[in-house]
């Protein structure tokens, strides 16, 4: 956790550095794409100051008032982030229509191009960091977090594009094109982004691999069992929850079946993290004949 809170707060320092970029080329070339791209940079940091933040309140303990932990607040993250996503959109929509009322061809366009082409690469490169994190520590904060950087990076290659070829036609209409289909691109991030974050606090559970992968590992390492069932999973951040009943013999000790219960929690730790396991042990005659087969 340690480490993803200097990854989110390294994320906050490259986004001002991005934004004060960004700006610099907006204000070179009064372009109402840049200006665009600028904007969305500004969500980039609001959006990064937010996942360090969640990201500290979800390293909190379980309490009294949240016995399950505080691993949700990502997924608040990332819906405020999404939110943040959809305001940009609609700020830059109102600049493109101003920008259609009275059209013209930007100052110094190769100077404004080159700038920010600069904050483009070292978005670029961020957003592999933040990915890569983000799936490897699989928090929600930071994967939202690189998401949205690598839509910035991916406009941010349209406009460069697209403003490239304002000077060479000479149509300044292009510019506030350019910033209208910026922010409609944003809009659909901001959807995505939202959607996936609301699936997270409404308890979906783990991919389907994760879940057979759960079901090898109680059907292998439950030996002395005879069934395992109404197995559920969910996630909450980083951590899965995992919770069955175990059917034992009925003359089986109290004892035993609780060493059974410890093989199987020993084997999720060593095969998986971030695991939060429940067993519910039941007598031969709650066996329902289906579910997870002990071998």
């Amino acid at each position: 956790m340690k480490r993803a809170l200097w990854v989110a707060a390294a994320s906050v320092g490259v986004g001002i550095a991005v934004l004060g970029i960004k700006t610099l080329a907006w204000w070179v070339t009064g372009s109402v794409a840049l200006l665009s791209d600028a904007l969305e940079s500004i969500i980039n940091v609001a959006g990064s100051l937010g996942a360090l933040v969640a990201l500290k309140i979800s390293a909190q303990p379980a309490d009294a008032n949240h016995p399950y932990g505080h691993h949700k607040a990502e997924y608040i993250s990332a819906v405020a982030e999404g939110v943040l996503i959809v305001l940009a959109a609609g700020s830059i929509l109102r600049e493109a229509y101003l920008g259609f009322l009275d059209p013209r061809l930007p100052d110094q366009p190769w100077d404004g191009a080159a700038l920010n082409a600069l904050a483009t690469v070292i978005n670029a490169a961020w957003c592999v960091v933040l990915m890569r994190t983000g799936r490897k520590w699989r928090s929600p904060a930071l994967s939202a977090d690189g998401r949205h950087l690598f839509t910035d990076v991916v406009t941010s290659g349209g406009v460069l594009i697209g403003f490239a070829l304002v000077p060479l036609t000479g149509w300044p209409v292009l510019d506030p094109a350019i910033a209208a289909i910026v922010a409609i691109n944003i809009l659909w991030t901001g959807w995505s982004l939202m959607r996936s974050s609301v699936s997270g606090l409404m308890d979906e559970a783990p991919p389907a691999d994760v879940v057979a992968r759960i079901r090898d590992l109680v059907s292998i390492h439950a030996e002395g069992a005879l069934e395992a069932h109404d197995l559920r999973t969910r996630h909450a951040g980083r951590i899965t929850f995992v919770e069955f009943h175990l059917v034992v013999p009925g003359a089986m000790t109290v004892a035993a079946a609780h060493d059974i219960c410890d093989r199987i929690e020993q084997a999720f730790e060593a095969d998986m993290e971030d695991m939060e396991i429940t067993i519910h042990v039941e007598p031969e005659g709650e066996a329902k004949h289906r579910g997870v087969v002990v071998l």
